[in-house]
């Protein structure tokens, strides 16, 4: 609805603006720039101004505007200019049809862009918003990469073995009880301390990376990174098993 009107409010412009009897060659609005420019562009430009925040994925702003309420202040100040000329016509002329069918066309437009933020059906961006991509939910498998169960892994100085770890087998102790090795991933980034207990960690866990806990060290695990170094991941809450 808005663009109609936009339409016929720029067709408008090219009409006589004034009528007499037995006078040919009336002038349009074009024949005054204030009148073609200022006041006929001036609602046609609202009405781009409209049209365009609507294909924005987002609303755009001027000088902390919104562009919508932009374009509804400058339809609104051309119906409202138009009906003044319509109603103050000179004495001796007529309203000309680019006069009376732009104030028709104006007062439409002016209708339509206030019941835009208005009316549900108008407010639909004629551009739909870009889909966020969906982050990878935890617990999905990495597509290869040190760790990965079940994908073959290059031994040290060998050919590739089934699940083998880089750098060949790890170095185990005896597992205490019935513990048996495991590939596992933690859900944020972990620190892992070195295995004589220093303070410091020697390396950090990260989410998406499959390790290897090869040894139960009391609440922790005795886990393996993808450069050989072994420590003791402390924090064994929420890990995921392979």
């Amino acid at each position: 609805m808005v663009i109609g009107a936009a339409v016929l409010l720029f067709i408008a412009s090219f009409l006589d603006f004034y009528s007499a009897a037995g006078f040919s060659g009336a002038p349009n609005a074009w024949d005054s720039l204030g009148e073609g420019l200022g006041l006929y562009m001036g609602g046609v430009v609202g009405a781009a101004l409209i049209v365009i925040n609507r294909c924005l994925p987002q609303p755009r702003k001027i000088v902390g505007l919104e562009l919508t309420a932009v374009g509804q202040a400058f339809t609104i100040l051309t119906a409202w200019i138009l009906f003044w000329f319509l109603v103050d016509v000179p004495s001796g002329i007529d309203a000309g049809t680019g006069l009376v069918l732009g104030f028709i066309a104006a007062l439409l437009l002016a209708a339509a862009a206030v019941a835009t933020p208005v009316v549900p059906a108008l407010q639909a961006a004629l551009v739909p918003a870009p889909k966020p991509v969906a982050p990878q939910p935890y617990g999905g498998q990495p597509q290869g990469g040190y760790g990965y169960p079940g994908a073959q892994q290059p031994s040290f100085g060998g050919q590739p073995q089934q699940g083998q770890p880089f750098g060949g087998q790890p170095q185990q102790q005896s597992p205490a009880g019935d513990f048996s090795p495991f590939w596992f991933a933690v859900p944020v980034p972990r620190p892992l301390y070195a295995e004589d207990g220093s303070p410091t960690p020697i390396a950090e866990l990260a989410p998406g990376t499959w390790y290897l806990a090869v040894e139960q060290r009391g609440p922790g695990l005795v886990a393996q990174t993808q450069d050989g170094r072994r420590g003791v991941l402390q924090d064994t809450s929420g890990i995921q098993r392979g």
